[in-house]
């Protein structure tokens, strides 16, 4: 009988050797995909995201699209955003893909579960990294946002995660950080040289007294300070940061200072939490990407900080007729430091493509380089 208890014992410990527990109690599995690596491009020296802002999935060629010109509406669907993730991946050849939340939208998905799987497929398919947040409308559905991210996170090749293991207390669902190494073969191989952060925005206030959308809360900034800190210890490597609603700085921005198209209100909460002043403080984030107004798309520079919105991807999100959904491309590039040898971070730049044709190029910008600081700014590249 000893024998058989221990025997138990050994067993429960070695299944508990094998599962991780989130700062909400949730139990999750280790998976293959917490093993993959990010890292450069080591023949092209380049790491390259797409980012995918606000598909509003439901249920595929059942869910009409909106804000089309009338000679789409009759066999425009979701396929139509299905159809766009993969021309985007099969043109840009992506290192990873960020989903930056309104993955779909709950109000009309009737399995959240089914419309985040069919959502997510192309980048399931492609096998490529991805990763995602959530948004204000991803849990409206038959899941809860909880949940939702739990779904998320056990997917076939995303490095989503539910929250920081280190944290002991944080809001939100989504909260965590991926590095990108150096080429394979370089001296910086194993060593992070592009931070990514993402960030749960929340959906809607829970305070009585302010109105309107959710907002990044302390525990969330503090967990952001300490982590940003901790990899600076180990280098200056640039930061790169991807969350859902865009922070009240946007509103700075008008057609005289930015790149792209201002075509709606800043939908941003009705109070400042401060995350931007964190932001400028830590020092290492070059760029913010957030989603949420479809039908903006443009990207300024503010306190050395480019803040950026991805523009409206989904067919099933509002939008405006005639004008076309496009998604947003990012590229960091190495500098070269020796014949075969890649260093760290050279340039970021961006642009956008819209569904088209042509998947035609524009606003190519430079949103950040190792130069000197006079020579920061640059203008809008040409895109060949």
């Amino acid at each position: 009988m000893a024998g058989v208890l221990f025997t138990v014992i050994v067993a429960l410990c070695f299944v508990s050797s094998i599962v991780l527990v989130n700062t909400h109690g949730i139990r999750r599995p280790i998976r293959a995909n917490d093993t993959v690596q990010l890292r450069f491009n080591e023949k092209r020296g380049e790491f390259r995201i797409l980012q995918v802002a606000d598909m509003h999935y439901a249920d595929g060629n059942k869910t009409p699209c909106e804000d089309v010109l009338p000679r789409q509406f009759a066999h425009c669907t979701d396929i139509n955003t299905t159809d766009f993730i993969n021309r985007m991946i099969e043109a840009e050849k992506p290192d990873l893909i960020v989903f930056t939340g309104d993955n779909i939208y709950g109000f009309d998905a009737e399995d959240a579960a089914a419309s985040l799987n069919a959502a997510f497929a192309p980048a399931i398919a492609s096998k490529i990294p991805w990763a995602a947040v959530l948004g204000n409308h991803d849990q409206e559905s038959t899941l809860s946002r909880e949940h939702v991210m739990d779904h998320i996170v056990g997917m076939q090749h995303t490095l989503s995660q539910s929250n920081p293991y280190d944290a002991n207390i944080i809001d939100g669902f989504g909260n965590y950080n991926l590095e990108v190494h150096g080429a394979e073969g370089s001296n910086l191989m194993n060593k992070s040289i592009l931070n990514l952060y993402f960030l749960d925005s929340g959906d809607y206030s829970t305070v009585p007294s302010i109105p309107g959308y959710g907002w990044i809360k302390p525990s969330q900034q503090f967990w952001f300070q300490k982590t940003s800190k901790r990899l600076q210890k180990r280098s200056k490597a640039p930061g790169l940061a991807y969350f859902h609603i865009p922070l009240p700085e946007f509103e700075y921005f008008d057609s005289s200072n930015f790149t792209g198209v201002r075509q709606e209100g800043i939908s941003s909460a009705s109070v400042n939490s401060g995350f931007f002043t964190t932001l400028v403080e830590a020092g290492d984030v070059k760029a913010v990407f957030t989603g949420h107004d479809h039908i903006n798309d443009f990207c300024g520079e503010l306190t050395g900080i480019h803040l950026c919105y991805g523009g409206g991807f989904g067919y099933h999100a509002y939008g405006k007729a005639g004008w076309s959904r496009r998604a947003r491309m990012v590229m960091v590039s190495l500098e070269k430091v020796a014949r075969d040898e890649w260093g760290a971070v050279k340039s970021i730049k961006t642009w956008k493509r819209l569904d088209d044709e042509n998947l035609t190029a524009i606003d190519g910008q430079v949103l950040w380089s190792r130069q000197p600081s006079g020579n920061r700014r640059k203008k809008p590249t040409h895109l060949g």
